[in-house]
């Protein structure tokens, strides 16, 4: 794991297509914005490892039973533009 150090309003960049930026610092507490095309799903630890759970859980399901939910067996979350 690489740790690095950084400030509000200072980034860091991770290939050629994500940037990472220190947004706010409260307390323990530290915002940060995530600025990545819109190919790339970027989810909370948590909200991925929902996700994998339920799409373990639609894959083991018999097809009828699978009817209704999107080609990745759950529900895609749209981000907002940037813009």
């Amino acid at each position: 794991m690489l740790v690095l150090s950084r400030q509000r309003d200072e980034s860091i960049i991770i290939g050629d297509q994500i940037v990472v930026t220190i947004v706010d610092i409260r307390g323990d507490k530290v915002r940060l914005g995530i600025d990545a095309p819109t190919e790339i799903p970027v989810h909370r630890r948590e909200v991925y490892e929902a996700i994998q759970r339920e799409n373990l859980r639609a894959s083991q399901l018999a097809p009828s039973e699978t009817q209704g939910l999107g080609a990745s067996g759950s529900m895609r979350r749209s981000r907002p533009s940037t813009g």
